[in-house]
């Protein structure tokens, strides 16, 4: 089942023991205005049963990249403090477009950020849920896309992240 930036927002909520009001003051460090009630509907799943088969679970509200890229971007603001904005930090705040490209390589540059990781760490958690990745391959994947050595990062490292940091902060 692949990873969609609704179960992304969910498992990262989970994993850093956020709040929902706390989730609207990160929203709005990262530049998106949102209520409680809304962020309820984007953590939340309705059951629609079709055709008499297993019920299909969607949320609420699905949210786009770039609402999720701003959560994100909230996290680094709120962890790290507000940078300096100038023409170059404004130009490249946000790196997703709307399509519908792999959101797994920012969840985990933009984590590793705000949580201020190593890639010793990184690696630390991920192999603790049972992935083993190199120094090489973890470099890869926080490269920026274009980078001749820029590796797309899959929904199951991403999970395994995600799974990775409950671990550690919910422990």
């Amino acid at each position: 089942m692949p990873l969609n930036n609704n179960d992304i927002l969910t498992r990262l909520r989970y994993a850093l023991d956020i709040k929902d009001i706390e989730m609207v003051e990160i929203f709005a460090l990262g530049g998106i205005e949102t209520t409680k009630a809304e962020v309820q509907d984007m953590l939340s799943k309705t059951k629609n049963s079709s055709d008499g088969e297993a019920p299909d679970e969607e949320y609420i509200k699905m949210i786009d990249n770039t609402t999720l890229e701003s959560f994100l971007n909230g996290c680094v603001t709120l962890k790290r403090g507000s940078q300096e904005e100038t023409p170059e930090t404004i130009k490249n705040q946000f790196l997703m477009t709307a399509d519908n490209r792999n959101v797994n390589n920012i969840l985990l540059k933009k984590m590793k950020i705000a949580l201020s990781l190593t890639s010793e760490e990184m690696i630390d958690i991920l192999s603790d849920v049972g992935v083993t990745v190199s120094k090489s391959e973890l470099s890869a994947v926080l490269r920026k896309e274009g980078h001749r050595n820029y590796k797309e990062c899959g929904d199951r490292y991403a999970r395994n992240f995600l799974k990775g940091l409950a671990n550690i902060y919910r422990a």
